[in-house]
């Protein structure tokens, strides 16, 4: 059996497990709606190649050795030549200067064959954030660094929302969860995620009432035992335990870590911010790790791609 087939034979195995112990819990599979989207897109671009259009074309910056940045970026190639997108890595030594980085942002910028970028955290050191956020054109912006773009998402406007908050909403929407009307508490305030779910799930078509909550937020099990929809993002490994959540409330695991586990085959499991075992029995709904959040990250990341494809192709008629 190849190596992919064999993957997600794995999850299959790991999806069906998880119902099967769970039985009274809706588990909402994130690697099935993930791979639903990417049909979608692969779909929608061979439509392109055969009416002789070009594939959309996503490329992603990275400088450093950090093991984790270059395997996502490694994912990144691989999924784009699997919905049929072309894929350009531009990939820097950790000593890059600051000059040569923002050079290619600005190459980038001016290639009309790129429709959208990336550029991968974290930055070297000698890289000053301020002005790469500077340099990105807001039409290519993948990532939603942009203040124009952050700007946008407030306002409602139209624009590219950042992967994983737009992986969260695609999960609720995709995975049957109503918002409206309903009391959703985000543990994380990051302007990566807790932020700008903040603002999507106030826009109109959420229509939630939201709390956003953070390390100085007082009496925390209290707040967050109030939400139908229970979002953590805080960072630490299954540190959300069935004091926190609601009978019959829906929760969504936005935290994924690897935890030295010598009884595992790896040496490692793979967890995330909430404690599975002891949330999932009182839910209504949850999303497992690995195999939830993460995995509509990439897949939004190529809708976003898709979704500047077609505003260029707009620009240009």
């Amino acid at each position: 059996m190849a190596n992919g087939q064999q993957l997600m034979a794995d999850s299959q195995s790991q999806s069906l497990k998880l119902k099967s112990k769970y039985r009274m819990t809706r588990i909402i599979d994130g690697k099935e709606i993930a791979s639903t989207i990417k049909t979608e897109i692969a779909t929608e671009v061979k439509s392109l190649l055969d009416h002789g259009k070009p594939a959309p074309h996503l490329a992603v910056i990275i400088a450093g050795e950090d093991g984790a940045a270059l395997s996502y970026v490694n994912s990144i190639e691989k999924q784009c030549k699997g919905v049929g997108y072309i894929c350009s890595a531009y990939k820097f030594p950790a000593n890059v200067s600051e000059k040569d980085f923002l050079a290619t942002i600005d190459f980038l910028n001016r290639d009309d064959e790129v429709d959208g970028y990336i550029i991968q955290m974290p930055l070297p050191k000698q890289v000053s954030m301020d002005k790469v956020v500077a340099h990105v054109d807001p039409k290519k912006d993948m990532d939603c660094f942009h203040p124009i773009n952050m700007g946008n998402l407030l306002l409602g406007n139209e624009c590219y929302a950042p992967a994983t908050p737009y992986g969260v909403m695609e999960l609720l929407r995709r995975g049957g969860v109503e918002t409206s009307g309903k009391n959703c508490v985000i543990i994380g305030r990051s302007n990566i995620v807790g932020k700008p779910l903040a603002m999507m799930l106030l826009q109109k078509d959420a229509n939630a009432t939201v709390t956003v909550c953070h390390s100085r937020t007082e009496n925390l099990p209290q707040v967050c035992r109030r939400a139908d929809i229970l979002i953590v993002a805080i960072g630490k490994p299954e540190m959300i335990t069935a004091d926190y959540v609601k009978e019959q409330a829906t929760v969504i695991d936005v935290g994924i870590h690897r935890i030295p586990d010598e009884s595992q085959p790896k040496g490692y499991k793979v967890c995330g911010d909430v404690k599975f075992d002891d949330v999932a029995p009182h839910c209504e709904a949850i999303t497992p790790v690995p195999g939830g959040v993460g995995s509509m990250t990439m897949a939004c990341l190529l809708l976003n791609t898709m979704k500047a494809y077609k505003a260029k192709a707009k620009s240009e008629l």
